[in-house]
């Protein structure tokens, strides 16, 4: 059974519409379901907005079926992604995850499929990924890294049991365990302080929590070497998003055919990525990365 795909917007048709139209292009599109849902208005500007996108969202076809979740009222990205997953992952057992900025490879659902049920019964797998940094240095094809992302995700059920909504939990726990540093790619990312704010109520995020969840269970998300996704949100368009194109990758529009590799952190990718947050880089990283959906 292939994996149901959930689809998180608000406001933004235009980005909508050019996650939908790349993801109808995707060759198991027409045997997918699609579960779309629609967060509730924030402020009179939106009330304007989101009934027009949702007209948009009951017209869609391509699909095996659309379901759709209007909320009436705002409950935030974090809480209707938190919520949505785990309603929908309750009934399937696993789920693949997009936000409305999330524009993918036509081979996106075959990669996330195939892996899903690649390492369907391995418990030191948590999560496929589908975005990669744009790292200069030559990696493989795909490999291992410890941790969680958010950017074009599949998960099971038996992951995202182990997702902690107690940001607090997960601060003590990374500092008692002397983990931070590790966490943020020896001390070069923010992700510890990002974990922070969001304990402090600076930040609403569920993507800081599901990563460290993920990444105190000492479980590992599959990555491919070129992103099969690009977010096309970091225009400043978003609710979490600032204006740079620092984290886009070019698409991957060749499959990706996979086999079983060793569940272990990939030292050439992680020293990779480590290098894309260089400490001449970090403010400037910092800054957006308190913005950007990647860890919103």
């Amino acid at each position: 059974m292939l994996a149901p795909v959930l689809l998180f917007v608000y406001n933004r048709l235009d980005k909508t519409m050019g996650t939908v139209e790349a993801l109808k292009k995707n060759l198991l599109a027409g045997e997918s379901s699609l579960y779309i849902f629609s967060d509730g208005p924030r402020n009179e500007s939106d009330k304007e907005k989101i009934p027009e996108l949702r007209k948009y969202i009951h017209s869609i076809t391509g699909f095996k079926q659309v379901n759709i979740v209007e909320r009436e009222k705002n409950t935030g990205l974090a809480n209707s992604i938190i919520k949505g997953v785990t309603d929908v992952i309750n009934r399937y057992g696993k789920v693949i995850v997009l936000e409305d900025d999330i524009e993918t490879s036509p081979y996106f659902l075959k990669y996330m499929n195939d892996a899903l049920d690649l390492y369907e019964q391995e418990d030191k797998v948590i999560s496929i990924a589908a975005y990669m940094f744009p790292v200069k240095k030559k990696i493989p094809d795909y490999f291992f890294l410890r941790g969680a992302d958010c950017w074009g995700w599949a998960t099971w059920k038996r992951g995202w049991d182990l997702f902690e909504y107690d940001g607090s939990k997960l601060l003590k726990e990374l500092e008692q365990k002397k983990l931070t540093s590790k966490f943020d790619y020896n001390n070069t990312a923010n992700f510890t302080d990002m974990l922070k704010k969001q304990n402090m109520g600076k930040i609403d995020s569920w993507a800081i929590r599901w990563t460290a969840s993920a990444f105190l269970k000492e479980k590992y998300t599959l990555y491919p070497g070129k992103s099969l996704v690009m977010n096309t949100g970091t225009d400043g368009s978003g609710t979490h998003n600032d204006m740079t194109q620092y984290y886009s990758s070019q698409i991957n529009n060749h499959k990706i055919h996979l086999h079983k590799i060793p569940i272990e952190e990939n030292k050439v990718v992680f020293d990779a990525i480590v290098e894309f947050y260089k400490p001449s880089k970090r403010s400037f990283i910092n800054r957006l990365m308190q913005t950007l959906n990647f860890k919103s």
